[in-house]
């Protein structure tokens, strides 16, 4: 199989499998929704078209952020933690972010389309891994795309997946822990690390980088209407 590894792109090249991360915070935050009995994810490029989908279905909630911030009249900002312990079950949430949403929305030309953060990269490589031996017959092409432009928060956990899908490791344990002290390390989790910056909770870094063992992926499809993160077991 061919592994590409790449940084926040418009265009991905062709593939038959498109893996996209976000680990500081977008897919983190969709992770914890779905284990918070979210019912569904539409993801949403622009806040303007974000609100006016809930001027059309009040009951609909907002995540998002421009700049790290959260959108002025969204529900949530881009927050893990706040997802987590909110009331949002069997609810649509939609979202839009900076780089992981409008990366995926531009990567959508593969046959399977999979969006990950650090805290499920790990069954969702092992899912991934199967798929290509069982479809493909291990001569997949995959992208694995860090959908921040130059951070290592998503550069190491791509890193990481790669590893995982080609059995590239000796230790399990220390290629985690590894990855993980890169992402602490990175520019991106800087903000959430000084005390001082009050709009960034350390208690999101800690969700981002808390491995949680998961009975499922999530996978990108378009219903047509709209392109959704769905839940996906992974025994299914």
């Amino acid at each position: 199989m061919t592994i590409n590894i790449i940084q926040g792109v418009t265009s991905p090249p062709p593939s038959d499998i498109n893996i996209i991360i976000d680990v500081i915070r977008a897919f983190t935050v969709s992770f914890y929704a779905y284990e918070n009995g979210i019912k569904e994810i539409i993801l949403i490029s622009d806040e303007h078209e974000a609100l006016a989908l809930k001027n059309h279905h009040s009951d609909y909630l907002l995540s998002g952020e421009i700049g790290g911030y959260k959108i002025d009249g969204f529900d949530f900002g881009n927050s893990p933690q706040e997802i987590s312990t909110a009331n949002i079950a069997d609810k649509t949430l939609v979202q839009r972010t900076t780089n992981g949403v409008k990366v995926t929305l531009n990567s959508l030309e593969a046959e399977h389309v999979l969006v990950t953060g650090f805290v499920n990269a790990y069954e969702t490589s092992l899912w991934v891994q199967k798929l290509v031996k069982d479809t493909y017959d291990n001569n997949a092409i995959i992208n694995i795309i860090a959908s921040h432009p130059n951070g290592d928060d998503d550069l190491s956990c791509a890193q990481y997946m790669k590893n995982l899908i080609l059995n590239e490791y000796h230790d399990i344990q220390t290629l985690q822990e590894e990855t993980a002290t890169r992402i602490i390390h990175s520019a991106a989790a800087e903000k959430f690390l000084d005390p001082c910056n009050t709009d960034f909770s350390v208690l999101d870094l800690i969700k981002c980088l808390t491995l949680q063992k998961s009975n499922f992926i999530m996978q990108i499809i378009h219903d047509g209407n709209h392109t959704k993160i769905v839940k996906r077991l992974i025994n299914a």
